[in-house]
């Protein structure tokens, strides 16, 4: 017989809807690689994708599902946190879905640049479209010469594709990709694996970020473990407080997953990302053989920052703890300064009450003000008392009348 279950229970099991293990949506083993978490899930977004199933519900809460579970399982930490302790360990972070403009109403997609205008984070996914034209191998596709910058406009949820070719001395070297616009308009830098079906599959796609008077956005391959810095990570969390987002800020700090290009083709594409408008763009290939010097910098400037995320750790446990202190003690100070008010409060009434004359009744500076200041004699009668000024003034001008007087006498 089913144990009874208490009402709260109840309307928690209903609030809280069951989630599937994310390795189950995406139908890979607990060991998969990170490439086979993500090639399962670039299967999966597509087949579910809201632009290819049009009004579809199902298929609609697929796609939700399909990509939550890749927000787990593609974060190294999530992943660990999710492994260790289930679903209770990530979903406090307020986990984000991203979002498909192409699939937006109007009304939508206004409020959605509403909040995105007010610096709410949204993330927004690559239209179906695109990605099924790339796939088909039906995308034009331009060369990018190594050294020469491009500039162009793209249409929103639209995409243009660039080839460039490397030698084997200049992947040995290293390779930067690099998009600006100087209109700071948001969009994508993607790059593209090349399937045997002659298709192109996504792998790597960088949101741009507001550098300065620009938005840039930019993939480096230099052969070591060059980070990127996703900036909505836990950005809704940490607008609630601003210690979190102190504490959470180097928390999108996660190295990127391909660190080097073999010699050949290869093919980018900026993707619109406005919701609106158009996007200006420069974008621009180099070979890092002539920025040796910049490239140990980086690798120090990332090793200094991946101790100091260690160190945000550590400090914030201590942080915390002074903080719950410092909180206590001035909740104590205000309480205490309560009480010694009153004490001396009831002190000063205890003092008054030791008397028998009436109460003292003030009478007021209006009425004080007005008549004519009396005096009593001895015999009780009232009579009005003079004002020294006033006698002066009689006095200086009996003065003056004698003087005039006086100056008319003949000498």
């Amino acid at each position: 017989m089913p144990a009874h279950r208490s009402k709260s229970e109840r309307s928690d099991s209903m609030a809280k809807p069951l989630r599937r293990d994310p390795y189950e949506v995406l139908g890979v083993s607990k060991n998969a690689t990170d490439q086979e978490i993500k090639s399962a899930y670039r299967k999966m977004a597509l087949k579910y994708h809201p632009d290819k199933n049009g009004n579809d519900p199902v298929a609609a809460d697929m796609f939700k599902e399909v990509t939550f579970s890749y927000n787990i399982l593609s974060d190294p930490d999530k992943r660990r946190q999710y492994d260790t302790a289930g679903f209770e360990a990530v979903e406090s972070d307020n986990q984000e879905l991203e979002l498909d403009l192409s699939s937006l109403g109007a009304v939508n997609t206004m409020f959605a640049a509403l909040f995105s205008k007010l610096g709410v984070p949204i993330k927004t996914t690559v239209s179906a479209t695109v990605l099924e034209e790339a796939l088909h191998g039906v995308v034009t596709i331009r060369p990018l010469l190594l050294g020469q910058p491009v500039s162009r406009k793209v249409e929103k949820q639209c995409a243009h594709f660039y080839s460039v070719t490397i030698t084997e001395e200049e992947a040995r070297d290293g390779f930067v990709c690099r998009v600006q616009s100087p209109d700071k308009s948001k969009f994508k830098l993607l790059y593209f694996d090349q399937e045997e079906t002659s298709g192109l599959s996504l792998a790597l796609q960088e949101d741009s970020a507001k550098t300065g008077k620009v938005t840039s956005a930019g993939m480096y391959f230099l052969g070591f473990p060059v980070y990127r810095l996703d900036q909505t990570v836990n950005s809704v969390a940490a607008a609630k407080d601003p210690d979190t987002a102190f504490f959470k800020k180097l928390d999108g700090f996660q190295p990127c997953e391909i660190t080097e290009l073999k010699p050949g083709t290869h093919v980018f594409a900026v993707y619109g990302d406005n919701f609106f408008k158009s996007v200006s763009y420069t974008i621009e290939a180099v070979c890092a053989a002539p920025f040796t010097e910049e490239k140990e910098n980086l690798r120090a400037v990332e090793a200094e920052i991946l101790s100091k995320r260690v160190e945000l750790s550590k400090f914030e446990t201590e942080y915390r703890e002074v903080l719950a202190q410092f909180t206590e003690m001035t909740s104590r100070y205000t309480k205490e300064m309560q009480e010694i008010d009153e004490l001396l409060k009831q002190r000063n009434e205890i003092h008054a009450s030791y008397t028998t004359a009436p109460p003292i009744k003030r009478s007021s500076s209006r009425n004080r003000s007005k008549g004519t200041p009396k005096e009593v004699k001895d015999d009780g009668e009232v009579r009005e008392r003079k004002h020294p000024m006033r006698d002066r003034t009689k006095k200086k001008k009996w003065y003056n009348i004698h003087l005039k007087v006086d100056k008319r006498k003949p000498c």
